[in-house]
């Protein structure tokens, strides 16, 4: 069966977003995934930001900033986007771990150039914005409206192949 990426986007105008504000530690305690939904980027400290809103609700996509996932190394990180139905995160850069946890939870962790992703911050004030990733032939496409740009990004065989089965064990049960 062929996943499917893209969906609403959601705007996170910020460098060095780290895993305290993707999910704040005093949820790590929790043992079920779900449980750590409600909270995903409840206290993240960005202008204009609502961890409450629609578009955080519906979003699958989200467009940020360099060294996306900096700080401790928790997959409670992922886990939080994981089950609040969010499948990639757009950024020129990742804390390394984080970056690895998003393959290894099934989830697309894209790299584009600092130009590139100006060029998608572009959209960020426009309505019903939205984006495709074709994973097969490495590319996005961001629409709003009439107006679309379209990216192709880089990820190693293997990093694709973790995400294409998605993730680790779902991997390593059809390959080992």
């Amino acid at each position: 069966m062929k996943r499917t990426f893209g969906g609403k986007v959601l705007f996170l105008n910020r460098a060095d977003i780290n895993t305290d504000e993707i999910i704040p530690a005093r949820y790590l305690t929790e043992i079920d995934k779900e449980a750590l939904g409600p909270h995903l980027l409840e206290d993240l400290n960005l202008e204009g930001f609502d961890a409450a809103s629609d578009t955080m609700k519906h979003a699958q996509v989200v467009i940020t900033r360099e060294n996306f996932g900096c700080g401790s190394s928790r997959e409670h990180a992922v886990w939080a986007f994981e089950v609040n139905g969010y499948n990639a995160v757009i950024a020129p850069s990742y804390a390394r771990i984080f970056r690895k946890n998003m393959f290894n939870s099934g989830l697309l962790a894209i790299e584009l150039t600092d130009d590139q992703i100006d060029g998608l911050f572009k959209f960020a004030g426009l309505h019903d914005v939205t984006m495709d990733i074709d994973l097969a032939e490495q590319v996005l496409v961001m629409h709003a409206g009439d107006v679309v740009t379209t990216y192709a990004f880089e990820l190693s065989p293997f990093d694709k192949a973790v995400v294409d089965a998605s993730g680790w064990v779902e991997y390593a049960d059809s390959n080992y």
